[in-house]
């Protein structure tokens, strides 16, 4: 399976630099499949509805050639070439291009789409845009811890070679997704982490990273469940060291540039 790294969507929150939205295309079987979309063109359109109160906060970049939808139109498909998007949790920042492929099947964890959608309470009701979704997405939901995967982890296999792995914490239905390529394993972890540096010491080109404190206290104030942030730190870290998978978060733009631009190993997919 032949996978692409795209950012879509870039964010300036205070002190701590740029935020990515990490996206995998992934080149399947099954046709054009997405692990988050990162935000859509409906965002830039219209960001006072569909990425609220925290746009002012995060600062966006206001452009929409950032999109999935535009990257992929630029590398000579459409819309309709996507046929899955599998997404980590439904935070603004993770799902808005799922109106850009309203013929996609989006799957998700159950728990995931009861917080958002059947029965919020009230942190949840201010916590996700559901005009994100209002174009009718076609949702394919995902019950329970799933199979038994690796590493004494369980997870849903959505697709052939894409799993999604149940990781609760910074949301009450957050999953990580792995994906299964040539050169081994890579590991979406979402929003499991903000931080690379929180489950490894290196890069996957073995660079040193620092600590980013300010992402670090981001993500204890969004999170739902602290114990269980910890825990999935924990979990990353023990797959991160494991030979043939490569573990990244959603935001860290030091480890999105360093596998866009990494020709060798298991970036390839």
């Amino acid at each position: 399976m032949r996978v692409h790294h795209l950012n879509c969507g870039s964010f300036y929150p205070p002190l701590a630099g740029e935020l990515v939205c990490h996206v995998l295309l992934c080149e399947s079987d099954d046709g054009l499949v997405l692990v988050d979309s990162g935000l859509g063109v409906g965002d830039y359109a219209d960001p006072k509805r569909r990425m609220g109160p925290s746009r002012r906060l995060l600062h966006p970049r206001m452009d929409d050639s950032l999109t999935a939808l535009r990257q992929i139109e630029a590398m000579g498909h459409s819309a309709g070439d996507v046929s899955h998007i599998v997404v980590t949790h439904l935070d603004f920042d993770h799902i808005g291009g799922l109106s850009d492929f309203p013929a996609a099947t989006v799957h998700t964890t159950s728990d995931e789409h009861a917080a958002a959608i059947r029965s919020p309470d009230f942190l949840d009701r201010r916590r996700y845009r559901p005009a994100q979704w209002a174009h009718g997405a076609r949702w394919q939901l995902h019950t329970g811890r799933g199979d038994v995967w690796q590493h004494d982890l369980t997870g849903h296999e959505v697709l052939p070679g894409i799993t999604l792995v149940p990781m609760p914490g910074h949301s009450r239905g957050h999953a990580a997704v792995a994906v299964e390529g040539d050169h081994g394993v890579l590991v979406h972890a979402g929003d499991a982490a903000f931080d690379a540096s929180s489950y490894t010491l290196a890069s996957p080109a073995g660079r040193p990273l620092d600590k980013i404190t300010a992402v670090r206290a981001f993500e204890q104030v969004v999170g739902r469940d602290r114990a269980a942030i910890r825990r999935n730190h924990a979990s990353l870290r023990w797959l991160s060291a494991n030979e043939g998978i490569t573990v990244f978060p959603a935001h860290d733009k030091r480890i999105l540039d360093e596998l866009t631009a990494w020709r060798l190993g298991p970036a390839n997919g």
